[in-house]
């Protein structure tokens, strides 16, 4: 036992070294893969002293979801990323009431990570359609849903949002269905569709991601969400103060689980309506990194950036 242990704890250390990106997978996914390559390598041995060759550090290879050229600091600020889109129009499905679907034109890198997006209370899905252009020419399929009632609360909006991505991933027209990577989904919303997405992380540990906008929610702990979550707070929020909901939310979410805490300087409840500049690059970059498990954005993420347009940043950024 002690020598598979010391084993696998060296193809460990291998991996780290040759696939930069696995240090940041799941401890269980991680061992999975240790454990399978000391089965292969001992395999391969015991049948004909076939030499093994180590791995080494300069042995690299990509993210297969990678996806997009290098980013920079004006590449994730920028109103528009480096993929042209297509949209589809989607009726009212009865678990959620329609929408509409944005996706890349490119089918050439393989297929993409897919968000669906809720508005808040009182909101059609106007007030959140900005966020469909510029997160999916970025590299993803982004479905901006209306709620089956501008009344809806956070546990219907979770609800609608997860109906939103089974819709995509399963009964969507079939130029968008063919783009969409099954297991790489992300949930984010405004308001009450911020306090459903934090629902719906909880309620989804597969969901990859999670981005709430100025979230709102009552009688909720999210001390269960696994799924790593980026809360953005507004500092004039009127209607959702940071003291009583993004900052408790952001605290209750363990330490052990991915996570941050954006708070930008001199707006309102109302910045999640918009295509604010700051909100749209920490979310971009959220996105990137945990839904295309791209590291090439940890850089906008940790360190912990110093940035003007922000009152506080939080995460748990092992730096």
């Amino acid at each position: 036992m002690w020598t598979r242990r010391v084993a696998l704890g060296s193809l460990a250390a291998g991996l780290d070294r040759a696939f930069p990106w696995g240090k940041h997978m799941r401890p269980r996914s991680r061992r999975l893969i240790a454990s399978v390559g000391v089965a292969v390598g001992a395999a391969t041995l015991a049948f004909g002293g076939v030499v093994v060759t180590p791995l080494t550090a300069g042995a690299q290879t990509p993210n297969p979801f990678q996806r997009g050229p290098a980013p920079t600091v004006a590449s994730v600020s920028a109103p528009t990323g480096p993929f042209t889109i297509s949209t589809a129009t989607v009726a009212s499905q009865g678990s959620f009431g329609g929408g509409t679907i944005y996706y890349p034109n490119d089918t050439s890198q393989g297929t993409f990570g897919a968000v669906a997006v809720s508005p808040g209370f009182f909101s059609p899905q106007a007030f959140i359609a900005w966020a469909g252009p510029r997160i999916a020419s970025q590299g993803f399929v982004v479905f901006t849903i209306d709620t089956n009632t501008i009344f809806d609360f956070p546990g219907s909006r979770a609800s609608q949002l997860t109906a939103a991505l089974n819709y995509l991933v399963n009964s969507s027209p079939a130029a968008v269905r063919s783009r969409i990577d099954p297991s790489r989904l992300a949930v984010m919303g405004h308001s009450m569709g911020g306090g459903g997405t934090l629902e719906a992380a909880q309620n989804h540990p597969e969901y990859q991601a999670a981005v709430a906008l100025q979230p709102w929610d009552i009688f909720m702990n999210f001390g269960n969400d696994r799924v790593p979550s980026m809360i953005v707070g507004a500092q004039n929020d009127f209607i959702a103060g940071v003291g009583s909901f993004a900052e408790p939310f952001y605290e209750q979410i363990p330490a052990a689980s991915e996570k941050a805490y954006v708070e930008v300087a001199g707006v309102d409840h109302f910045l999640g309506t918009s295509s604010n500049t700051t909100q749209s690059k920490y979310a971009i970059s959220w996105l990137k990194r945990y839904v295309d498990n791209d590291t090439r954005y940890e850089q906008f993420l940790c360190p912990r950036p110093v940035d003007s347009t922000l009152v506080e940043y939080r995460d748990t950024c092992p730096g």
